[in-house]
Formats: C-alpha cells, sequence, structure tokens
C-alpha cells in the first residue's frame, strides 16, 4: 500500500509537464495530500483526538477550489480533512499545513511569522521559499513539479519528515537532529 501511494505520488512529478495552470494546482494540491502522509505532528497539535487535520491557504485561491475537490471525503492517519482560507497572515489560525502562493510574496514574512512556534507544515512555491524558512518548496525541473525540504525549519515547527518523503526530495536543507 506504502509503495503504491509513492509510486502514485512520485508520477504527479512527471504529470506536471504538459501542465496548465490549472492542472499544475491540481498536481500540487495531489502532493499536499501525500505531504500530510508523511509528516507527524505532535500530539498538542491537536485539541481532540477527533479534530480534522487542517489546510490552509492565504490570500487568492490559486488552487480555484482544486484543493477542496482533492480533498473531499479523504482522511490522513485517521483525521478528516478540513480547508480553510485566509485573505490575511493575522486571521490565520489554526492550520496544520499553511500554503502560501508565489503570488503571495509581499506577505510572506507575515504568514511565516503568524505560525512560527506553532506545528505548522508551511508549503510554497516562491523562489527559495525553503531559504527563507519555509518547510516544503515547490520547484519546477525539466518541466515536472519537484520539491525541496528544510529539515531545520521542520524541526523548529517540531514536525517530523518521514524518510520516504525526504527520499523524493529534489534538495534537503539541514541535517536531521542526531545526524
Amino acid at each position: 500500500m506504502l509503495l503504491a501511494v509513492l509510486v502514485g505520488f512520485a508520477g504527479a512529478c512527471l504529470l506536471a509537464g504538459q501542465a496548465s495552470t490549472s492542472s499544475e494546482y491540481q498536481v500540487k494540491a495531489a502532493f499536499l495530500f501525500h505531504f500530510a502522509q508523511f509528516v507527524d505532528w505532535p500530539p498538542e497539535a491537536f485539541k481532540d483526538a477527533d479534530d480534522p487535520l487542517t489546510y490552509c491557504t492565504i490570500g487568492e485561491d490559486p488552487f480555484g477550489g482544486a484543493l477542496d475537490q482533492s480533498l473531499r471525503g479523504k482522511t490522513v492517519g485517521g483525521r478528516q480533512l478540513r480547508i480553510q482560507h485566509f485573505k490575511q497572515p493575522q486571521e490565520i489560525r489554526g492550520c496544520h499545513i499553511l500554503f502560501i502562493a508565489a503570488g503571495e510574496q509581499r506577505r510572506l514574512g507575515a504568514a511565516m511569522a503568524s505560525v512560527s512556534g506553532h506545528p505548522v507544515l508551511t508549503v510554497g512555491e516562491s523562489d527559495h521559499f525553503v531559504r527563507e524558512g519555509g518547510i516544503i518548496g515547490f520547484c519546477l525541473q525539466d518541466n515536472k513539479i519537484r520539491f525541496e525540504i528544510n529539515l531545520e525549519a521542520a524541526e523548529k515547527a517540531n514536525l517530523k519528515i518521514s524518510a520516504k518523503l525526504l527520499a523524493l526530495a529534489k534538495t534537503i536543507i539541514g541535517n536531521p537532529r542526531g545526524s
């Protein structure tokens, strides 16, 4: 089962080669779903055992509803998935995964500050996102959607990223604790 998920996940990289903007975000929505399957949040990230895993976006929804559609009815680790769209960084709350689109570069600092010190998986698509403190950054390589991971940022957020996800990353910044 896990192998099938990873093969499907890696295959999403290949689908993006001919992607229009709409299908690019459908692929990114699939990545966001799979990222959650390979990240462990600390118990205090959830108020109750049945709290949903919450995905958030900031600003205009670049997915055009594709994220909502992609996640509808799915679960991760037995948790229902919820999607929230915020207009301003100061509104951000209750997120487990925060996606920051490239068009929201002007809000990047404020959005990152709003989740600093909280167990939030930050995912972005702007140039150098992971070098600016984001945890997972999308990038294009040979017309394929790939991603980079900042392990130091993940550790600061108290998130554990599976070695299986790390193996699929184009670039890993930082060393895991204890290496």
